[in-house]
């Protein structure tokens, strides 16, 4: 069989009894690396015997290696506090990015505190020295619930095995054929799909992180439960770099950020997730919107606004009640009539196209919109400006003639690049999202406008994955994902082809035959939303923003009162040609000033004394240099920044 290695190397290897034999039949020069492997796409123990005609063997530095890492942790999680606190029930525990959690029941509703953090970590280390097997086996649906008669949640699991459209119960190991579990001692034993590291013996390079509340299923009205979080990694070294990449993302977090740079907050009397920007922050706000806003112009796009709210009937058509009613606001009635705020801003597009006959001529029409839309975030899920409950997207919806699709698809790849790169950022990657299991529409209108995204991918230069099942009920999708400045992925702009809601809304346009036709419609929000991109643009930039985008661009500092007139003087030039500046007076010491500047994180400080008043010149603090410059002819300054100001709008049309 074929043994494809994790240096991208290939070896032939004539048979294997286990996983155990081929790591052994290949060199490797450290074996233990190896945690399990991939058999036909499957990913399997090294105890199991290898299948089909090429075998993947899985690292643990790999994506797949540290998931498997992160698990087999988790199990080690619920093993150590079933040991301390007999007795206890414990839920679900998978890996999630960067980590994993446990769900946990005490018993007589207790509850972990810091002290017990040390507790449960000194006895997974414990288990983990004792070096205990991760042992497979199959049972019977009858046997499992046997085997976890004491475990509630374990039950349910099993006894949901009926409804297994549920995924998190098919990553539970349960399906219609029985139940899956792993042991890795003779008194703990927990349902799982797998696959496991081998033994304890390979874990090692973890950290509890923090206990949080959980409801069963997500549901508030099920059970209460306590999360414990965890991170694991394949070494000390790997561990010890993404404890340092927390500690500066902590240092980045938005949220901190917009309170020190007095820019946004939630106030409580408005309620979570709604937040309100303050005059700095409205200022960074309008500027992206505005440079967005030209580049459209330029792009081909016109302008549309539409409501807040709409009647029910106008989301009964457009499916969004069927399908995502529960993450809407709740109805209002009113003369007679029920109203939602709008979830989402297409069927309101979608009526300005039909508000009379189109010509092939008009296409593509491309709308454009900032749109602010609502959907009711659960509490526990709203994270600062990357997770509200009213967004505004910068919403496109593109009407085309199905030949023109290919050609709109790959020039609005380009613009959302090009207009993300506006703003600083870099490295981007994609996936294409296909069809998922609950979806409207025929196959071959599924595999049309997947084919199209797929070519327009193709073509461009971003590299992309396909993500099976990952697409909206009604559309397959192009999510673009990009990498911040401490390598942390986000997704940000979306791009969709639907050919659902031009048939549920009877959509056509008139032909150059005289014969009347279904366009095709493209979804797209290029910031994803500007509150999200908000967040992102301060994490990325730890809050100095680039010059375009800062409130304030320049601050003038005299060193004394006789130089306020001068500086005032400075600081009048600099506003003919667009700066936002500020004079700091010498009402408190220079060096006060300095540092409120520099906390303030404004691009550029211009100190000015007498020297410079009778030579006209400025000594220049740059943001992020530590070295004054003095004596810097303000002319020259003047033409240095001028081109830092404002930026350029986009021209793309091809």
């Amino acid at each position: 069989m074929k043994v494809l290695l994790p240096d991208g190397t290939s070896r032939e290897i004539d048979s294997a009894l286990s996983g155990f034999e081929v790591v052994n039949a290949v060199e490797i020069k450290n074996k233990r690396s190896i945690l399990a492997m991939e058999c036909n796409g499957e990913l399997v123990d090294l105890s199991r015997t290898p299948f089909g005609d090429e075998v993947v063997l899985v690292a643990g530095d790999s994506d797949s290696g540290r998931g498997i890492l992160r698990h087999s942790t988790a199990h080690v999680l619920a093993q150590a506090v079933l040991e301390l606190w007999p007795g206890s029930k414990f839920a679900i525990g998978p890996f999630i990015q960067d980590g994993f959690y446990y769900d946990f029941a005490l018993v007589d509703n207790g509850r972990f505190n810091d002290e017990d953090m040390e507790r449960i970590e000194a006895k997974m280390r414990s288990i983990i020295k004792a070096n205990q097997r991760f042992v497979r086996e199959e049972l019977s649906i009858q046997e499992g619930l046997d085997l976890f008669g004491n475990q509630p949640f374990k039950r349910e699991i099993i006894e949901g095995v009926a409804h297994l459209d549920d995924s998190e119960d098919a990553n539970e190991g349960v399906s219609d054929k029985g139940v899956s579990i792993y042991r890795n001692s003779e008194t703990f034993v927990d349902l799982c799909r797998g696959p496991h590291v081998p033994s304890t013996s390979y874990l090692g390079s973890f950290k509890l992180m923090r206990v949080a509340g959980a409801y069963w299923r997500g549901d508030e009205k099920r059970d209460q439960l306590q999360r414990i979080y965890g991170t694991a990694w394949e070494s000390k070294d790997a561990l010890e770099a993404y404890l340092v990449r927390l500690d500066e993302a902590e240092r980045r977090d938005h949220r901190k950020l917009g309170m020190e740079l007095d820019l946004f907050h939630f106030p409580p009397e408005i309620g979570g997730g709604l937040p309100v920007f303050h005059p700095k922050g409205a200022l960074i706000r309008h500027l992206m919107e505005d440079f967005s806003k030209k580049s459209h112009l330029l792009g081909g796009y016109q302008f549309a606004w539409t409501p807040h709210i709409a009647k029910s009937t106008l989301f009964e058509v457009s499916g969004h009640l069927e399908w995502y009613k529960d993450g809407m606001y709740p109805p209002m009635e009113m003369e007679g009539a029920t109203y939602y705020p709008k979830p989402m801003n297409c069927p309101m597009h979608i009526l300005i196209y039909k508000a009379h006959q189109r010509s092939y001529r008009e296409l593509p029409l491309r709308l454009f919109e900032f749109g602010t839309v609502y959907r009711f975030e659960r509490s526990g899920v709203l994270h600062g400006l990357a997770r509200v409950r009213g967004l505004t997207q910068d919403d496109s919806h593109i009407f085309c003639a199905p030949s023109q699709l290919g050609g709109e698809l790959s020039r609005l790849l380009k613009f959302i690049i090009e207009l993300l790169k506006a703003f600083g950022l870099e490295d981007f990657e994609a996936e294409l999202a296909t069809r998922p299991a609950k979806s409207v529409g025929e196959d071959y209108e599924w595999e049309e406008a997947t084919n199209a995204l797929e070519y327009a991918l193709s073509q461009s230069e971003i590299p992309y994955v396909r993500a099976e099942g990952e697409g909206a009920f009604y559309a397959p999708k192009i999510d673009i994902h990009l990498k911040d400045a401490i390598g942390r992925r986000w997704q940000v702009s979306t791009l969709q082809v639907d050919l659902q809601l031009p048939q549920r809304f009877d959509m056509e346009f008139v032909d150059s035959d005289n014969t009347r036709k279904r366009p095709y419609m493209i979804h797209r929000a290029l910031f994803g939303s500007v509150e999200r991109f908000f967040a992102i643009l301060l994490e990325h930039y730890a809050g100095a923003l680039p010059t375009w985008l800062s409130p304030t661009q320049i601050t003038v500092v005299p060193v004394k009162e006789s130089n306020h007139e001068y500086a005032e003087s400075i600081a009048r030039a600099l506003t003919q040609i667009g700066a936002r500046v500020v004079v700091h007076g010498a009402n408190e010491p220079l060096g006060a000033r300095i540092r409120r500047s520099k906390l303030d994180k404004t691009p550029y400080i211009l100190v000015v004394g007498d020297r410079d008043v009778a030579a006209q010149t400025v000594g220049v603090n740059r943001r992020g240099s530590d070295k004054p410059e003095t004596d810097v002819l303000f002319s020259a300054f003047l033409d240095e920044i001028s081109g830092e100001l404002v930026p350029t709008p986009l021209v793309v049309t091809e």
